[in-house]
């Protein structure tokens, strides 16, 4: 199960009630941050997020309202005696901008990375991905690897017990009572759980095709149809463009973010999007999800 904290759920300009892009993700003894805006390590204290714990950070562009954070949140780590090694993972330019004008310490280790990459965290994977926002932006899936589950009835009406089913599983066949059984006769495929996050982006059916069939779509909204130009004209979307996303991957949950301040209440970016695409909800800073 993946637990997600949506850390910050704001655009560009913070508010009183949102903060800065991030969001933190646990799964299997990792933490991860998806995005890393300013203020990010305050934030996770204010939710109960281990900032100390973090394995690794994947940013989605270099705008620095998704990746100024990174510097504080290292400080903070370094301040309290972090040693064991932090991955943050960005696309071209990530190394040059962190870089720049700050000496990383030396447990930080930047990789830049492109669509297509995938990192291993053993029983899941995080994918980039292309999307349409700034030069080499990207966004990420995140996808449990699918397992293997008995027909527990089955397989022990035909004999299977204790340590066989383990024999089963390395050789694919057992002789049982005078004749062979396969693994696909007592097993079948349990489908990996599915997140799909977008960073900052335009609609498209390309970001549509990689979140197919996700559990949790996880997509920027940062404008009202009202606004649908400067949408455009910013490389972002719409509350309707991003329900359009969900519906044509067929996700099953819809989730905004990236809310721009002129929506004190985005009230008007849920009822677009339901309009379109039924199962949404706006994100909100220290929302928890689980998946």
């Amino acid at each position: 199960m993946f637990e997600l904290v949506m850390l910050g759920t704001s655009s560009a300009n913070p508010t009183v009630h949102r903060n800065l892009p991030a969001i933190a993700v646990r799964k299997e003894g990792q933490l991860l941050l998806l995005d890393c805006g300013e203020g990010t390590q305050r934030q996770m204290m204010l939710y109960g997020v281990s900032y100390m714990k973090v394995s690794a950070i994947f940013l989605s562009h270099l705008h620095l309202d998704h990746c100024l954070g990174v510097f504080g949140l290292i400080e903070t780590m370094a301040l309290n005696g972090r040693t064991n090694e932090l991955k943050i993972f960005g696309p071209k330019g990530t190394s040059a901008l962190l870089e720049a004008k700050y000496e990383l310490h030396d447990f930080a280790k930047v990789q830049e990375i492109a669509p297509g990459f995938e990192a291993d965290f053993g029983q899941f994977f995080v994918r980039a991905i292309k999307v349409l926002h700034t030069k080499n932006s990207l966004g990420f899936i995140l996808q449990e690897k699918d397992k293997i589950r008995f027909y527990e009835e089955k397989a022990h009406m035909l004999g299977l017990k204790g340590p066989m089913f383990s024999e089963i599983l390395r050789k694919g066949q057992l002789p049982i009572g005078g004749r062979k059984v396969s693994l696909k006769e007592v097993t079948y495929v349990q489908k990996g759980k599915k997140i799909a996050y977008s960073g900052d982006t335009l609609p498209s059916p390309e970001f549509a095709k990689a979140a197919k069939e996700a559990d949790l779509l996880i997509h920027e909204a940062t404008f009202s149809s009202e606004f649908d130009q400067e949408a455009k004209d910013s490389l972002h979307s719409t509350a309707a463009g991003a329900a359009w996303v969900a519906k044509k991957a067929g996700a099953k949950r819809l989730i905004l973010t990236h809310i721009s301040s002129r929506f004190r209440d985005p009230t008007v970016l849920l009822e677009e999007a339901r309009a379109i695409f039924p199962s949404v909800e706006v994100a909100y800073d220290g929302m928890k999800l689980q998946v």
